[in-house]
């Protein structure tokens, strides 16, 4: 799918953050892009305006993934604007900020919660815009994991257990949906972002990113528009690539700081 120009892709969570940073992306390569929210509308609203402002046509869609009518119906709204998905972005996503020696601060309803829009949500997404996108012979879908799930480590227990789900989903999909779709994720760490400073405080965010920084061989923590470029490469790239996981964190996993003990 080298060419993207009249291509449609949706990315869930796409009102603010990554998912933002990939819309945009996809539509200066002149992609439409269904922005996803539920409830950020303002941001999405913003996303929307600045991908049209690139030529491409967009859809606005509320709507909860971890509710199944949600994600049909998002999926038919999409079919109805345009005839055709061509990509899927399963990066919406939600945590409990928790430290993860507090077994205590998280319950089952936290799991189920976490669960189901970071594991449920992405699955009951692609499998209503798969037959879709069956129909193009060449698509892709790209989940957003996170490090956390190959790790350990990450905002909480529920976060990393979800997002190692979601790596093991990933495989399982891209068995099943080739040879017309190509399913692979991407594994950011730290990520600059307002979410990660909302979650973490500002004073711990600046550290556990200097933490990052110091620790990883590339001395860097990644961008919104960063991990942004890595979706795009395995939508519009990798082309016999499929059940692939990308980790993009300067080098961290690399290092020999004992992380487990955080």
């Amino acid at each position: 799918m080298d060419n993207l120009k009249g291509k449609v892709a949706i990315v869930t969570g796409s009102g603010t953050g990554v998912g933002a940073a990939t819309a945009l992306l996809l539509a200066e390569k002149g992609c439409h892009v269904v922005i996803n929210y539920s409830k950020s509308e303002k941001q999405a609203k913003e996303t929307a305006a600045a991908c049209e402002a690139k030529g491409v046509e967009t859809l606005l869609c509320q709507a909860d993934v971890s509710k199944d009518d949600d994600c049909q119906r998002m999926t038919a709204q999409t079919m109805k604007k345009w005839n055709r998905i061509d990509a899927l972005v399963n990066n919406a996503g939600i945590t409990k900020f928790c430290n993860h020696n507090n077994l205590d601060g998280l319950s089952s309803d936290d799991f189920i919660r976490i669960y189901s829009v970071n594991v449920i949500g992405a699955y009951q997404m692609t499998r209503a815009a798969a037959p879709h996108m069956k129909k193009t012979g060449r698509a892709a879908v790209v989940n957003v994991a996170s490090t956390a799930a190959l790790t350990g480590i990450g905002s909480s227990i529920a976060y990393a257990a979800s997002k190692g789900a979601l790596v093991t989903m990933t495989l399982s999909l891209a068995r099943v949906l080739g040879p017309e779709i190509r399913v692979n994720a991407v594994c950011p760490g730290f990520i600059q972002s307002r979410w990660l400073m909302e979650g973490f405080g500002k004073d711990n965010y600046e550290k556990i990113k200097k933490y990052h920084e110091d620790a990883s061989p590339l001395g860097v923590t990644a961008t919104p528009e960063i991990v942004a470029e890595a979706i795009l490469y395995f939508i519009s790239g990798a082309g016999i690539t499929t059940g692939e996981t990308l980790i993009i964190d300067g080098g961290f996993h690399l290092s020999q700081v004992p992380l487990g003990r955080r």
